[in-house]
């Protein structure tokens, strides 16, 4: 589930491995690129954090972030 934090939509995701996270996010690259919207993010091992907020309207929460976050769960999923 994402939660609201410092003006930003929030996850933190954990796999097997770090090959699985990094398929993860590279997944999550190509869906952003597209959207020409790009998350905060850390990866250690076998975690990804995401931070999503829109830069351009002042870091804030916007539709843009939700409709990343429903794209980054779906990818999650698959």
């Amino acid at each position: 589930m994402w939660t609201t934090e410092k003006n930003s939509l929030y996850k933190k995701f954990e796999f097997k491995n770090f090959s699985e996270a990094f398929a993860f996010m590279t997944r999550v690259a190509f869906e952003a690129e597209k959207m020409d919207h790009h998350p905060l993010w850390t990866n250690v091992y076998n975690k990804v954090e995401i931070w999503l907020s829109t830069h351009d309207a002042g870091d804030t929460v916007t539709d843009k972030d939700h409709k990343l976050s429903v794209r980054i769960d779906k990818i999650q999923s698959a």
